[in-house]
């Protein structure tokens, strides 16, 4: 039996701590550097905005992003939910093609918390996974529902962060 037919599990990286994406990110790089296919979808973050989302590219994974260059705060304004339709919209096709090794669908559990899609329709989306294709889904706010979905469960806890003493997200560190 092959490396890559050992994988798909699911794994969930949520809470209010730091790193996330940056986790999601690193097992992106592990898959690359064992020559295996990845592609990350980001529901919440536009593209060409964050450091990361160039480097990945540059390691060999396809990233697009979704999300419009603006935040959501409070009620989302319908062109974010129809900007969070089309991410999911396009992550049933890539999780369902058996075309990766590696699907990260990065701040989908945001897209959650808003009210931008339902539990239900993530649910069907792993229940439609392909059976070697190591999915991730990331971002705060991800519903307890899901965990009984996933192999994987992490929880980033904030402890400490400079946001609390006024100091906004640094190119390089946070974004």
């Amino acid at each position: 039996m092959s490396w890559k037919e050992k994988l798909g599990m699911v794994h969930v990286y949520t809470g209010n701590g730091k790193g996330k994406t940056t986790a999601a990110f690193g097992l992106a790089v592990r898959m690359l550097g064992s020559g295996g296919r990845v592609i990350i979808l980001q529901f919440m973050k536009a593209g060409d905005v964050y450091g990361e989302q160039k480097k990945i590219a540059e390691c060999g994974a396809l990233i697009e992003s979704f999300g419009l260059p603006k935040f959501v705060h409070g009620k989302p304004e319908p062109e974010d939910i129809e900007a969070a339709r089309r991410a999911l919209k396009r992550s049933r096709e890539v999780v369902s093609s058996g075309e990766w090794d590696l699907v990260i669908l990065d701040e989908i559990c945001v897209a959650l918390g808003f009210g931008m899609l339902e539990v239900d329709e993530v649910i069907e989306l792993i229940e439609k996974k392909a059976p070697h294709t190591e999915l991730v889904l990331t971002g705060r706010y991800c519903p307890e529902e899901l965990f009984e979905y996933a192999d994987y469960v992490t929880e980033m806890r904030e402890v400490k962060h400079p946001y609390a003493r006024g100091i906004l997200a640094r190119r390089g560190v946070e974004f």
